[in-house]
C-alpha cells in the first residue's frame, strides 16, 4: 500500500511545530529555506513596529558608545600612556565579557519567558557607565568602565535578539535582523562623526566629548522603556530551566555547527581598536582618526540591510564564505601599507565583511534553535565567541608590540583562511552543498 496522504490539518500542525522551533537536524540554512526563497519583495513593510524601535534604540546607544570607543585607544595611548598590548587586553576583556554575559541573560530570559526587562536593564547600565570614561585618571578605571559597559551590553544582547526573533515572522527574519543591524551601525558611524566635530571644536578635549556621550545613552534606555511591547507570554507556561540536559539536547548539530563557525571567524577578526591605531600610524591627525570608524560603519550600515534581505533568499553558507573572503582581503590590504588611502580601503572592506556576516550569523542561530530556547542559544553562541574575541585581541596586541602592525594583520588573514577552510570542509564532509 502507498503512504497515506497528509491531510490539510496535519500540514497545518506540522507548520505550527516548525514555528515553535522543533528544528530538524538538517543544515543550518535549510529550515524555512523555501519560505525564504519565496518571501515577497516588500519585506520591509512586514516588519513590526517593535523591531523598528529596537533598531533606533540600538542606533542611539551606538552613537553614545562609539563617541567614546572611537577615541578611547588614542586617549589611552596619548593621555594615559598605555601601549598596544594594554589596548588589546582592555578591548579583549571588554568585548569577551559582553559576549560571555549573554549566555546568562539569554538563559534567564528563556526561564522567565520575558525579554524586555533584561534588555532594558542592560541598556540602562551601559548608559550609566559613560561618565566614568570622562572621569578616568588611569587605565585601570578605563578597564572598569569598559567592563561595566560591556556587562550591560551582554545583559541586553541575547534577550534583544531573541525578542526580535519572537516578533519577526520567519519569512522576513533575516530582513529584520539586517534592519536592526543597519540602524545599529548608523549609530556606529554617527558617533565617531560627532566625536570628530567636537574634538575639532574643543581642541582635542577627550573628556568633554565623553561627557556629551551620556545624552544619547540615556535617551536609548528611555525609548526602549516606552516604545517596545513584548509579545504576550503563553498561558499556563511554567518556568523551566532551559539548560537542563533534555533541553540542551534539543540544540542539534546544525546549531553547534553555527557556533563553531562563529567562533573561528571571531578569531580572525580582532577588535576594531586596531583599525584606529593603524590609521594613527599613517599620520592622520588625532582629531580626524575617528573618521576611520565613520567610514567602516558607513559601509557596515549600508550593507547590513541588503545582505539581510539577501540572506532570506540564498544559501547562508555561501554568503558566509563570501564574507570571509572579504575579511581576508581587508587584512591583507591593512598589512601592506599604512598610507591613509590604503588603510581606508582595508577599513571599507572590513565594514563590508561585518555587513555580510553579523546579521547572517544571528539569523542562522534563530533558524537552528527551538523558539523557547533562543535566548540560551544566543547566549551559548556568544559565550564561545567571547572567548575567541579575548584570545584574538590579546594575540593582536602582543603581535603589534613585538612584531609590528603588518604582521598582526597578516596573522588575521591567516585565521580568516582557516575559518574559510573549516567552512568549505563542512560542505564536503557533511555533503552540505551550497544552493544557488
Amino acid at each position: 500500500m502507498g503512504a497515506k496522504p497528509s491531510t490539510d490539518s496535519e500540514k497545518v500542525n506540522k507548520q505550527s511545530d516548525d514555528r515553535k522551533g522543533r528544528v530538524s537536524s538538517a543544515t543550518p540554512d535549510e529550515p524555512g529555506l523555501q519560505a525564504r526563497m519565496s518571501a515577497p519583495m516588500n519585506a520591509l513593510t512586514q516588519i513590526q513596529a517593535g523591531v523598528w524601535v529596537l533598531g533606533f534604540v540600538s542606533l542611539l546607544m551606538d552613537i553614545s558608545s562609539e563617541m567614546i570607543h572611537s577615541l578611547l585607544p588614542l586617549f589611552m595611548v596619548t593621555i594615559l600612556g598605555t601601549g598596544a598590548f594594554a589596548v588589546g587586553l582592555i578591548e579583549g576583556l571588554a568585548e569577551s565579557t559582553a559576549l560571555i554575559v549573554k549566555v546568562f541573560s539569554g538563559t534567564l530570559s528563556d526561564y522567565l519567558g520575558k525579554r524586555k526587562g533584561l534588555a532594558l536593564f542592560g541598556y540602562t547600565l551601559s548608559a550609566l557607565t559613560k561618565p566614568l570614561f570622562a572621569l578616568a585618571p588611569t587605565a585601570g578605571v578605563v578597564l572598569t568602565a569598559r567592563l561595566m559597559d560591556r556587562v550591560g551590553k551582554g545583559i541586553r544582547g541575547a534577550p534583544r535578539d531573541a525578542l526580535i526573533a519572537d516578533i519577526a515572522p520567519e519569512r522576513v527574519r533575516g530582513t529584520a535582523f539586517g534592519l536592526r543591524q543597519a540602524l545599529d551601525t548608523v549609530g556606529a558611524f554617527l558617533g565617531p562623526l560627532l566625536a570628530v566635530g567636537l574634538m575639532l571644536r574643543w581642541a582635542d578635549d577627550f573628556r568633554r566629548v565623553f561627557w556629551v556621550a551620556v545624552i544619547p545613552g540615556l535617551t536609548a534606555a528611555t525609548l526602549l522603556a516606552v516604545g517596545v511591547h513584548e509579545p504576550p507570554r503563553s498561558q499556563g507556561r511554567a518556568c523551566v530551566n532551559p539548560i537542563r540536559r533534555e533541553n540542551l539536547k534539543r540544540l542539534g548539530a546544525s546549531y553547534w555547527w553555527v557556533v563553531a563557525i562563529g567562533a573561528v571567524s571571531t578569531l580572525a577578526r580582532f577588535s576594531e581598536a586596531f583599525l584606529v591605531l593603524r590609521a594613527r600610524e599613517g599620520g592622520i591627525p588625532v582629531a580626524l582618526v575617528p573618521l576611520v570608524m565613520v567610514a567602516m560603519n558607513l559601509i557596515y550600515a549600508s550593507s547590513a540591510y541588503p545582505f539581510g534581505r539577501l540572506s532570506d533568499r540564498m544559501s547562508h553558507r555561501k554568503l558566509l564564505a563570501w564574507g570571509l573572503l572579504v575579511l581576508i582581503g581587508a587584512d591583507l590590504v591593512l598589512a601592506i601599507n599604512d598610507h591613509w588611502g590604503v588603510v581606508l580601503v582595508g577599513v571599507l572592506l572590513w565594514g563590508l565583511h561585518l555587513g555580510m556576516t553579523q546579521g547572517l550569523l544571528a539569523t542562522m542561530v534563530a533558524n537552528t534553535a527551538p523558539a523557547d530556547l533562543r535566548g540560551s542559544a544566543y547566549g551559548f553562541f556568544n559565550l564561545v565567541s567571547g572567548f575567541a574575541m579575548l584570545v584574538a585581541s590579546l594575540l593582536a596586541g602582543l603581535l603589534w608590540d613585538r612584531l609590528g602592525a603588518s604582521f598582526t594583520f597578516y596573522v588575521g588573514a591567516l585565521f580568516s583562511v582557516i575559518a574559510l577552510v573549516v567552512l568549505i570542509g563542512s560542505f564536503r564532509t557533511r555533503r552540505w552543498w551550497v544552493m544557488m
